[in-house]
């Protein structure tokens, strides 16, 4: 008899074979895994396929060390699949194991296993997307700060929007640290601008730059009573501060990136194509990986990518449209 094994993943995870499992999300729980494959028949040359909605964590990394098989159904596939076994549609997860189970007893030639991909390509996805979420976190944060000067110190907005980075830039943040309200940013000396745009790094320009920040914060604009003023003031100093640590880690782990990935054999090939830097060919290495047989054509890579149209056709109707259904990710970085 041929069994299939299915893994609702959580804190503790719930298996179902031929009967129900609860193992614990730790060593020995992996391990009782392990042993409880084995038990019903799980060997080297033939793998007790696996099924579960995730393609990472360390139960992942658990068995995918090993020659099993491993299919990662997707979640709104299992729900889908849930409502073959109750009209209730009542959840839960011992159900759901059993339900991924079944995925592969009735359903496993539609689904896909796990791609290969090399220890140093999952490397670079760690730290590719973990640079993506920084860099998106710091936008926001941008964002947050822009919608606060809006309020209380446009001379801000108009001293750095302009310039590249804008607001993320390193002198932004020095000068608006040193003077976070536009009373203490008019009393800045040419003097203490310099020494500011100094310590953000700056080496050429500074008194030009000096000079005009000046200018710019002397200028003519409305504000608020000065208890007020200060008051926004300390609200700016906030995400000032969360901002500069945005823009470090982000610069941290774009050095982490590029290390890592001049180092991947596919390097040179993704830095070929027209408009792919360092960034933005590891985003893509991140999300297609190096498994050959990952994607059976090219139409099946632009699909993934969303680059692809989608068909829908009934009866006499038919509409071509944009694909919803695709990695974020992969079209950001396609996109940019």
């Amino acid at each position: 008899m041929t069994v299939f094994c299915g893994i609702d993943w959580a804190e503790s995870h719930d298996v179902a074979l031929l009967a129900k499992h609860c193992i614990t999300d730790d060593e020995a729980g992996y391990r009782a895994l392990l042993d409880l494959l084995a038990e019903h028949g799980d060997t080297a040359d033939k793998p007790i396929p696996v099924a579960i909605e995730t393609n990472r964590g360390l139960l992942v990394a658990t068995l995918n060390n090993g020659a099993w098989s491993i299919y990662t159904i997707n979640p709104l596939a299992a729900a889908r699949y849930r409502d073959r076994h109750s009209v209730f549609r009542k959840k839960s997860d011992p159900g759901d194991a059993l339900v991924l189970a079944n995925i592969l007893r009735t359903d496993q030639p539609a689904h896909r296993q796990l791609y290969a991909d090399s220890d140093l390509t999952q490397a670079i996805t760690v730290l590719a997307r973990a640079q993506q979420d920084a860099v998106w976190s710091r936008q926001q944060l941008v964002n947050q700060v822009r919608s606060l000067l809006r309020e209380c110190y446009p001379a801000a907005l108009d001293a750095f929007l302009g310039k590249q980075y804008g607001l993320a830039r390193s002198e932004a943040r020095a000068v608006l640290t040193a003077a976070p309200t536009p009373a203490r940013a008019a009393k800045l000396t040419p003097a203490q601008l310099g020494a500011t745009l100094k310590r953000a790094g700056r080496t050429r320009g500074i008194d030009a730059e000096a000079d005009r920040l000046r200018t710019v914060f002397r200028g003519d604009y409305a504000h608020h009573p000065q208890a007020v003023e200060d008051a926004m003031g300390h609200q700016l100093s906030a995400p000032i501060e969360q901002l500069d640590a945005a823009c470090l880690a982000s610069e941290e782990l774009a050095t982490a990136v590029e290390e890592r990935f001049r180092r991947h054999p596919d390097a040179e090939i993704l830095l070929s194509f027209p408009g792919l830097g360092v960034q933005l060919a590891a985003r893509v290495l991140a999300e297609i990986g190096d498994d050959r047989t990952r994607f059976a054509d090219a139409r099946a890579l632009k699909a993934y990518a969303g680059s692809a149209p989608i068909t829908h056709a009934s009866g006499k109707k038919r509409y071509v449209g944009r694909r919803f259904i695709k990695n974020d990710r992969l079209i950001a970085a396609g996109f940019l």
